[in-house]
């Protein structure tokens, strides 16, 4: 049997000014499907985060439902998903068991004795995320030892290996945070929640632990893997991933990285002023998602106006201080275009950039004292 594994969609995602990654979106999942048709896959996993958060939008939720009905309902292929740390697990588990008739098998929130989608020779156990309250509580024997997000996982994966069959094939589909697994820009949950990293050893016992959680695709070991998103999130480490599923062989546990293009790039374009204005760039480049970092001179509005009809789809910039000729302040477009209506705000992220830290009361002050004045003078004008 082939198996599809992806995670981390993040469907309801937004960018500047509230507008989404819709387009980006459907452009993946179309993706997505072709490969599973052309590699004659029997199923598709999904490691977690289908939501971006807990309450999906509408447009988010159209678009789920578009494409389990295409894929369980139109194409009879089932899917096996897991809610993550963004989904809403009583949510998006609504309905399972009456979806499950249809092939789509959902795990929203732990259950004490999880049992496998038996297919064949392979069981697939659907673990979503997990967090110590709620596994003390369903296994109330070992509250006192829980104490750690590795306490909870050996408790509970110890149970799911208690299940196992003899002959079968086991495939554990999850959402964690592997111990020295690599971090990109867009795992905001992730890196403020290290305490809830776990060691790779926990899974020990499953032919093949396909992850969700971080954005990067990356094999921890010859058994467990990240699938990464199947698109771009962030800048930095993001813009050199090549974004992919894997595609699972249960009949020799063979594995294979497919490549998923993407709609827009996620670019940083480095230079001065007049080199990013005048640089003859080709159409993917010019409609990729760009951050601009300006060598030579702070950016200001009409700056601003300029690089924007330039690059259709700029999304952050950043520039020297004022001060110091090696300072940075960096911020995006939405920012950007709130300075004007909340520069207290925009004042406090500049000193963040060039001094690290917040400004105090007596600088604050400063600041204010400024502002009305440049205020009144305009009125005056």
């Amino acid at each position: 049997m082939k198996l599809i594994h992806t995670s981390d969609w993040h469907l309801g995602m937004t960018l500047r000014g509230g507008s989404g990654y819709e387009a980006d979106q459907r452009a993946f999942i179309e993706e997505i499907i072709k490969i599973t048709v052309r590699e004659k896959a029997e199923g598709i996993i999904i490691a977690g985060d289908v939501f971006d958060k807990s309450v999906a939008s509408r447009e988010a939720l159209q678009i789920y439902d578009e494409t389990m009905t295409r894929i369980c309902g139109d194409l009879k292929i089932p899917v096996y998903l897991i809610a993550g740390n963004h989904d809403g697990a009583e949510r998006i588990s609504g309905c399972s068991r009456l979806l499950k008739n249809s092939g789509l098998h959902i795990a929203g929130t732990l259950t004490a004795d999880p049992d496998p989608v038996t297919v064949g020779d392979t069981d697939i156990y659907l673990l979503p995320w997990i967090s110590t309250d709620r596994v003390k509580a369903l296994y109330p024997e070992y509250a006192e030892s829980i104490v750690s997000m590795e306490d909870a996982f050996r408790v509970v994966l110890d149970r799911i290996r208690e299940r196992f069959t003899p002959g079968q094939k086991n495939i554990l589909v999850a959402h964690a945070f592997i111990l020295n697994a690599e971090t990109s820009e867009s795992d905001r949950a992730a890196e403020v929640g290290k305490a809830t990293m776990v060691s790779a050893s926990l899974f020990e016992g499953f032919d093949y632990v396909a992850l969700g959680h971080l954005h990067g695709p990356q094999d921890v070991n010859e058994r467990i893997r990240y699938s990464g998103s199947p698109m771009a999130y962030s800048f930095g480490k993001e813009e050199k991933q090549e974004k992919s599923v894997t595609l699972i062989d249960t009949g020799d546990m063979s594995r294979k990285v497919i490549p998923l293009p993407e709609l827009h790039k996620r670019l940083t374009l480095s230079g001065s002023f007049e080199e990013l204005m005048k640089a003859d760039f080709s159409e993917d480049i010019l409609d990729a998602y760009i951050r601009l970092e300006i060598k030579d001179s702070y950016v200001g509005m009409d700056s601003i106006a300029a690089f924007r009809e330039k690059y259709r789809n700029l999304l952050e910039i950043s520039s020297r201080g004022f001060e110091k000729e090696d300072a940075k302040i960096t911020m995006t477009m939405e920012e950007f275009e709130k300075a004007d209506k909340d520069p207290e705000t925009i004042f406090e992220r500049y000193c963040m950039d060039i001094m690290e830290e917040a400004p105090g009361e007596h600088l604050t002050g400063l600041f204010k004292a400024a502002l009305t004045r440049s205020m009144k003078e305009k009125e005056e004008a």
